[in-house]
């Protein structure tokens, strides 16, 4: 199974579990986001990333230009439980 293949599952079976209002919501806000053209906006294969600052799990602001500074650098965005 490819990841598209796996990612299109795992979404079927997410708006299965939601109900039909939710999904509908959901489905119309993704329709309004691509309407805006807000990948337009977003980094193609190849670009760069602009320096940024985050902060760290104590809540100290880290430089992505200081990590790079030590070696190639991998972002995750976890969205926490909500």
């Amino acid at each position: 199974m490819t990841l598209q293949e796996k990612l299109s599952a795992m979404k079927k079976e997410s708006m299965a579990t939601r109900p039909p209002e939710v999904v509908a919501t959901l489905l119309q806000e993704v329709e309004n986001l691509i309407q805006a053209g807000i990948a337009d906006n977003a980094l193609k294969v190849g670009e760069t990333l602009p320096d940024f600052s985050l902060p760290d799990e104590k809540g100290q602001l880290v430089s992505s230009k200081d990590l790079l500074s030590k070696g190639p650098l991998a972002i995750n965005f976890y969205r926490g439980i909500w």
